[in-house]
């Protein structure tokens, strides 16, 4: 598993990661990281999530150029 903790000092994060939950929760696909589930943790909420290697997806798109044709067959997919 990995675990995403996300600091919820203010309404806009707490909003942010009830969507993000919702979504993950709602939505199983074998192309979607499996949410298994969200602790509060002090300040932090952590949530439980399959793990997969290669790191975040952000670190993936800072490391790779894709032409428009390609973005736009990523988000079709």
């Amino acid at each position: 598993v990995a675990i995403k903790k996300m600091t919820l000092q203010d309404e806009t994060s707490e909003e942010l990661a009830v969507n993000e939950i919702l979504v993950m929760r709602d939505n199983r696909n074998p192309n979607l990281v499996t949410y298994f589930d969200s602790y509060l943790v002090d300040a932090e909420l952590w949530l439980a999530m399959e793990f997969m290697d290669g790191g975040t997806l952000l670190d993936v798109l800072r490391a790779v150029y894709l032409e428009e044709g390609q973005i736009g067959a990523v988000c079709r997919e």
